[in-house]
């Protein structure tokens, strides 16, 4: 079971480290995979994680460990949290995107059509 946040300013890696129950390095594997997690880092070149950054990393784990997602599935489920992103990515990868969403739908109707008749 995890620990609540505690409610601080700033978190040390190892701190980090047992909230999440992860090993340092992976806190820092994933660190350089996701841009929402984004320590600061003091004079001495040690990493400070906001309450939010620990937000992120547990929901990361979540994805990560709990639900199966890969890194790139965790990475796009984020950016969901973020429908501005997504949505702008999408039409600059596929500026008709509202008609192919509009075309799987109406065939993913046909197949439930054909599946499941409607009863009289």
């Amino acid at each position: 079971m995890r620990e609540e946040i505690p409610d601080k300013l700033y978190f040390k890696i190892g701190e980090v480290s047992k909230l999440a129950e992860v090993q340092p390095y992976v806190l820092r594997y994933w660190e350089s995979e996701f841009n929402e997690i984004q320590p600061k880092r003091t004079n001495s070149n040690q990493r400070l994680y906001r309450k939010v950054d620990v937000e992120t990393v547990l929901q990361i784990k979540t994805l990560l460990h709990e639900r199966g997602f890969t890194i790139s599935g965790a990475k796009k489920i984020l950016m969901c949290d973020k429908p501005e992103k997504f949505f702008q990515k999408i039409a600059v990868a596929n500026p008709n995107y509202l008609e192919t969403i509009k075309t799987e739908l109406l065939a993913v109707e046909a197949l439930l059509l054909q599946n499941y008749p409607e009863k009289e």
